[in-house]
C-alpha cells in the first residue's frame, strides 16, 4: 500500500503543480488578447484578435478545475467544518472523516463513470466543438473523468491515511503551536 500511495501522492501533487502554471498561462493568453484587440497597439502593429484565445483558455480551464481536486484533497484544502469534532485525534473525527470520503467516493465515481462514458461517446463520434478552431469535443470531456478519477483515487490513500497515521491536525487551530 505504501507504493500505491507514494504513486498517487506524486501524480496529484503533479496534477496541482500543472493546474497552476495553466492557470498562469490562460492569464499570459488572455492579457495577449487584450493587447491586441486595443485599437491603438492594433494600428501600430498591424495585430489583430485571435481566434484560439477563447477556445484554448475554457479547455485549459476545465482541465485545470478538474485536475486540481485531489491536489486540494490531498494538502487538506477542502471545505471542513470543525466545530463540534475540533479533537484530530478521536473516534468521532475518524469516523466523520470517513464518512465524508465515503460520500466523496459516491460523487467521484458517479461523475468518472458517467464522464467517461460520455467522452467514449464523443470520441467514437467524433464530435467538435462549434468554434472557429474547433477542437474534438473529448478535449473537454476528458477531464471529468480523468479528474474525478484521480480525486477518488486521492481519496483511498486519504481513507488509508485517516485509519493508519490518523487524522492531522487543522492549519487553522490557533491553539495548535506545531505550525
Amino acid at each position: 500500500m505504501p507504493a500505491f500511495v507514494r504513486a498517487i501522492d506524486t501524480l496529484s501533487e503533479s496534477a496541482g503543480k500543472l493546474c497552476a502554471w495553466m492557470f498562469f498561462a490562460i492569464g499570459v493568453f488572455i492579457t495577449y488578447e487584450i493587447i491586441v484587440r486595443n485599437d491603438i497597439v492594433r494600428g501600430l502593429l498591424g495585430t489583430a484578435p485571435t481566434i484560439w484565445v477563447d477556445e484554448v483558455c475554457r479547455i485549459m480551464q476545465v482541465w485545470a478545475a478538474y485536475l486540481a481536486a485531489a491536489y486540494v484533497l490531498k494538502h487538506r484544502e477542502m471545505v471542513t467544518i470543525e466545530v463540534a469534532l475540533k479533537d484530530h485525534t478521536s473516534i468521532a473525527r475518524r469516523l466523520a472523516e470517513t464518512l465524508a470520503i465515503i460520500l466523496l467516493f459516491v460523487f467521484a465515481g458517479v461523475a468518472a463513470y458517467f464522464g467517461f462514458q460520455l467522452w467514449l461517446k464523443s470520441t467514437l463520434a467524433g464530435h467538435t466543438t462549434d468554434s472557429f478552431l474547433a477542437p474534438p469535443i473529448w478535449l473537454t470531456h476528458a477531464s471529468v473523468w480523468v479528474g474525478f478519477t484521480l480525486l477518488f483515487l486521492q481519496g483511498v490513500v486519504e481513507l488509508y491515511r485517516i485509519w493508519s497515521v490518523g487524522v492531522p491536525p487543522s492549519r487553522d487551530d490557533p491553539l495548535d503551536v506545531a505550525h
